[in-house]
């Protein structure tokens, strides 16, 4: 039904997409969260966190489906069924079934670790050569980049076939690390969107609407997931929406922006590095405990505090990545 968007203004697919999978959220919601209480797909609260995270226990979580059923419905009725469209979706849902597999194996098996850390590479690693090899066999992309600020294209060879891996892997791990408390990675993603559904307002309508559809999604996900969350989305959502941006970024060759607009991303990960890294080389810490949202946690901020003041960063984030579009 992707031939729909032909007969639709740029504006009012961006607002079926929204409404869509914001309302296949709300109501999926209503019959998916009972389900996982009765099946007892709880999560468990790492011993090491946070004191305060332990009441979290036992809440639901693989709420991520809800998102992923939301985005790829309202993708696949309003977006142009394109080449680049559906890669963004085998992206995105491919990152969504390594996210289910590890939640599957940590909730159902009981086995805390959940997938090997080489079995979920590996995974992404396959996700990654496939989108290179249909991103230059079918979509003639070549090994260019687009550089902010002077708003050229380099090609910078071989090298952006790491870059591309880089992006996949870098990004869904960010995202996942980014998913510590209520709210948090939710309202990030969906801010994310926002700027690339504006951004490939003129330029692709199939991303925007994926785009579009990641809103509605995350949008309609908080209210199940804001504090004190009823609902996780687990690696099932936080893999796969981390997926999404770094394939809507890839495919728009935008990859330079995204850690500006995923600044907040960018943080966390970092802190998890840099902690381990000192805490092996030096026997010290950097952060109270990493990723950085449990920082300020432990710094005396309320797990509200930490998640709005983390949304605002983002917004600026986005907000500066537009203003360098502009000046691009």
């Amino acid at each position: 039904m992707g031939h729909i968007t032909d007969l639709l203004a740029p504006w009012l697919s961006i607002l079926l997409s929204v409404v869509t999978s914001l309302a296949i959220v709300l109501f999926s919601g209503v019959c998916f969260l009972p389900l996982l209480h009765r099946l007892k797909y709880g999560q468990s609260i790492r011993e090491e966190g946070p004191a305060s995270h332990q009441q979290k226990s036992g809440t639901p979580t693989m709420g991520g489906v809800m998102i992923v059923l939301a985005v790829t419905a309202a993708t696949l009725l309003f977006a142009p069924l394109t080449v680049t469209t559906l890669l963004a979706l085998f992206i995105f849902l491919g990152h969504f079934l390594l996210g289910f597999a590890d939640d599957y194996i940590k909730v159902v098996k009981k086995r805390n670790l959940g997938l090997r850390a080489y079995q979920k590479l590996l995974g992404q690693l396959f996700i990654s050569l496939v989108t290179i090899l249909i991103g230059r066999a079918l979509l003639g992309h070549d090994t260019s980049v687009w550089v902010p600020v002077l708003g050229e294209m380099w090609d910078i060879g071989a090298l952006y076939y790491v870059l591309v891996v880089f992006v996949l892997v870098g990004t869904s791990n960010a995202v996942n690390l980014t998913d510590g408390l209520d709210g948090l990675a939710s309202g990030t993603v969906a801010v994310a969107a926002l700027f690339y559904a504006a951004l490939l307002y003129h330029a692709d309508s199939g991303l925007m609407v994926f785009s579009a559809a990641i809103i509605g999604a995350c949008a309609g996900f908080l209210w199940y997931n804001h504090h004190p969350a009823r609902v996780f989305m687990g690696d099932t959502g936080s893999l796969a929406l981390g997926g999404a941006l770094a394939g809507i970024a890839i495919l728009s060759h935008t990859e330079a922006l995204l850690p500006i607009v995923g600044f907040v991303f960018v943080c966390e990960a970092l802190s998890v590095i840099l902690q381990v890294v000192s805490f092996q080389t030096r026997g010290k810490r950097i952060f109270r405990m990493s990723p950085i949202h449990h920082h300020f946690e432990l710094g005396g901020w309320s797990e509200t505090r930490v998640v709005y003041t983390f949304w605002a960063v983002g917004a600026a984030g986005a907000l500066l990545a537009g203003i360098i579009v502009l000046l691009s």
